[in-house]
Formats: C-alpha cells, sequence, structure tokens
C-alpha cells in the first residue's frame, strides 16, 4: 500500500490532511459520522450511505480485512471512507481482501490518519456539511474546499431510485449459519414483496427466517404489477437520500394501505409510510449513525439497543390522529416507530436487522408475520 496524501475538505472551509486509502482521485458527498465500533464492511456496503463520506469514530479500522459474506449488498455505496488510524496487517480466518484493496476494487477514495475525535465534535456543533476527500501525490487545500461547496445537497435528493436493482428478483437465502458456514433455509408460510429502497441483504435473511417467501421489485415498480404477484404483505426496505421526493412510493404505499395490504416499512420505508399517512418528515443535525443508540418501546417501556443510519427523521409533531407512535429515540427524543390504527401498517425508524442488542428488535419481522397472517390478504393467498 502506498503512502499517498490525502485531505479532507468541509464546505466551511475546515481542513484534515491525512494518508490516502483506496483509490486516488476526489470524491464530494455529505460529512457523517458513526459511532459504531464494528461492522465497517457493513456500513460501506449500506446503500443508505449513497452520497455520503462516511466517519467511523473507532479507533482502528481494518483489522479483519473484509469477505464476501458480509457485505449488504453487491458494492460499496458511500463516496469515500475517514479513519482514524489503518492497521499494517490484517488477521482474520475470513479475511478475503484487505480493507484497502477492497475500497481501490470498488473505485472508492479513503483518508487515514486524521483527528476523527476533532472531526466528530465539529460535525455534531455545526451540523453534517457537505465535504470533499482528495487523494493523490499532490493534494490542493483550496480545490478540495471548493468542490465540496459545489456538492449538491442531500435534501431534495431522491437516491432511492438509484440504488435500487432494475428487475424483480427471488430472495430465499436466510441468515448466515457461522458455525455451518451456510445461508439458513425456512419453510415459506406467506408471500411478500419487497420494495427496494436501497434494502439490506440481512433484511431480506430474516423475513426468510421468519417464514417469507421474497420478491424484490425496484422502487419505482409500478403497484398494479406488485398486485399481480399476490403478495401477503409489502416490506418497505431502508434507504437513502430525502424521502420527499419519493412520491411514486408514497402514492404505491397510500393505495396499499387503502387495500388493508400489510405493510411494514423500516428507516427510509418507515419515513415513507408516515408521508404516505399525512405525517411530514425533517432534516435533521448531524443524523443518528450508530449501533449504541437506546430506543423506548412506549407499550411495553423496554428498553432496546438499536442500530441507526439516517439523516431524516418523521415529525412527530405531525402525525395524523390516526397514526400512533410506537418507538422513540432515548438520545435526543425523536420519532422511531408508528403503527396506523385500524390498518396492518407498521414501521420504525432504526435497523432491526443489525445486531448491537444483539436481537432485541427481531420480534418485529416475526410481528409483521402474524399481522399477514391475520389479514384478509392472506386469506386470499393461503399457499403460497
Amino acid at each position: 500500500m502506498s503512502r499517498m496524501q490525502a485531505i479532507l475538505a468541509l464546505e466551511d472551509g475546515t481542513t484534515f490532511s491525512g494518508h490516502g486509502l483506496g483509490a486516488p482521485g476526489a470524491s464530494v458527498g455529505e460529512v457523517v459520522f458513526n459511532t459504531a465500533m464494528t461492522g465497517y464492511q457493513e456500513i460501506l456496503t449500506d446503500p443508505s450511505y449513497a452520497g455520503q463520506l462516511v466517519t467511523l469514530t473507532t479507533s482502528h479500522v481494518g483489522n479483519t480485512g473484509v469477505n464476501q459474506a458480509d457485505a449488504e449488498s453487491f458494492r460499496v455505496h458511500c463516496k469515500g471512507l475517514i479513519i482514524r488510524q489503518y492497521p499494517r496487517r490484517t488477521s482474520s480466518w475470513r479475511s478475503e481482501m484487505s480493507l484497502h484493496d477492497y475500497l481501490l476494487h470498488h473505485q472508492i477514495s479513503g483518508i487515514s490518519g486524521l483527528d476523527t475525535r476533532t472531526l466528530t465534535i465539529h460535525l455534531r456543533e455545526n451540523g453534517a456539511q457537505n465535504g470533499c476527500i482528495l487523494v493523490g501525490d499532490e493534494v490542493d487545500p483550496d480545490q478540495a474546499i471548493a468542490m465540496a461547496r459545489e456538492c449538491e445537497p442531500m435534501t431534495g435528493r431522491d437516491l432511492a431510485s438509484q440504488v435500487c436493482i432494475s428487475e424483480p428478483q427471488p430472495w430465499e437465502e436466510g441468515t448466515f449459519q457461522l458455525d455451518r458456514g451456510e445461508f439458513r433455509a425456512t419453510r415459506a408460510v406467506c408471500h411478500v414483496v419487497c420494495y427496494d429502497f436501497g434494502v439490506k441483504r440481512n433484511i431480506l435473511r430474516l423475513l426468510v427466517d421468519a417464514g417469507c417467501r421474497l420478491t424484490v421489485v425496484p422502487a419505482k415498480w409500478p403497484l398494479d404489477k406488485v398486485m399481480e404477484l399476490k403478495p401477503d404483505g409489502v416490506m418497505l426496505s431502508n434507504g437513502p437520500g430525502d424521502p420527499e421526493p419519493c412520491g411514486y412510493a408514497i402514492d404505491a404505499i397510500r393505495e396499499l394501505l387503502e387495500r388493508n395490504i400489510p405493510v411494514f416499512g423500516i428507516c427510509l420505508g418507515h419515513q415513507l409510510l408516515a408521508l404516505a399517512a399525512g405525517a411530514r418528515t425533517m432534516k435533521m443535525k448531524f443524523g443518528h449513525h450508530g449501533a449504541n443508540h437506546p430506543v423506548k418501546d412506549l407499550d411495553t417501556g423496554q428498553v432496546l439497543i438499536t442500530s441507526q443510519n439516517h439523516g431524516f427523521a418523521v415529525d412527530e409533531d405531525s402525525l395524523p390522529a390516526h397514526v400512533m407512535p410506537t418507538h422513540r429515540s432515548l438520545f435526543d427524543g425523536t420519532l422511531q416507530g408508528i403503527r396506523i390504527e385500524g390498518k396492518p401498517a407498521m414501521g420504525f425508524q432504526g435497523h432491526p436487522e443489525a445486531s448491537p442488542g444483539p436481537h432485541d428488535l427481531r420480534p418485529l419481522f416475526a410481528r409483521f408475520v402474524e399481522m399477514i397472517e391475520g389479514s384478509s390478504a392472506h386469506s386470499l393467498n393461503p399457499d403460497p
């Protein structure tokens, strides 16, 4: 690994110098920070990070390399990676490639050797902002600042339609069983269509574990074609960007609610469900990105440790009377979950497919299947 120069420049003129990681060149995007201590490969391949430069606050990143089984999608989706220290040696029996080579393979630029604590404090105080990573033999701070200021803001951007699949695909793979080195297979009890707004593979795997036969469709797939698949329920996946420009999804969800089709929304899907039900969303100051976020279940009082990755949130004050809050963040009080009275529909802002708790939120998938089994849609399609 060569020692290239690298610089991170923020749109407010703040700059940080370090060492190049991955591919040489320039990358621009919204700079955010993630407080998780593990899971860097899952973060890199999470489509929800499209358009963003991700800062990892943990000290050492890359120690265990990367492997195919831990990827949450088919490629790296973030625009760049920012870390404190890159290890000299990769050490794991599961490693198939170093982090540096992985970034290079996907043509992603990164920077190491900068003070991520100072950067994180700066973002917390001033809010997430656009930035530029410049990697090469020579780097120009003024050029990097100019590129950061020219970057398109996240607000108003429909990124879901840019990261989704192009044609419907079946999915049969359950969660990975490390002791057996294979993915779980489970008998299906219902058929779920998943709208791909940037879906993570583990959402699909946990749905399979819960007894679902899956068909994944593109973000803009017409609702009449979805109904031709005779779904017992519809999953609204996670994804990147601003939910409000996704009018095609909001209209489809509104129709699903009118037809009483069971719906479960995660992250962006949760926000789209809320918009379809008449609520509003808002841009957060620096968002929630991490694997240590406490969330309270308002029905039971239980505190759940959750994984989070979002820069927008549903405005709880805008909820119509028939939309009930079900979960709330204990970090800042923002809304984390909803259910719609009189409809088989629920949403959760965090990522229940992740495992920081480690399994605090797995019951949400079982609840979705129970909701399907109790619905009229499932009685019309008894044979999955």
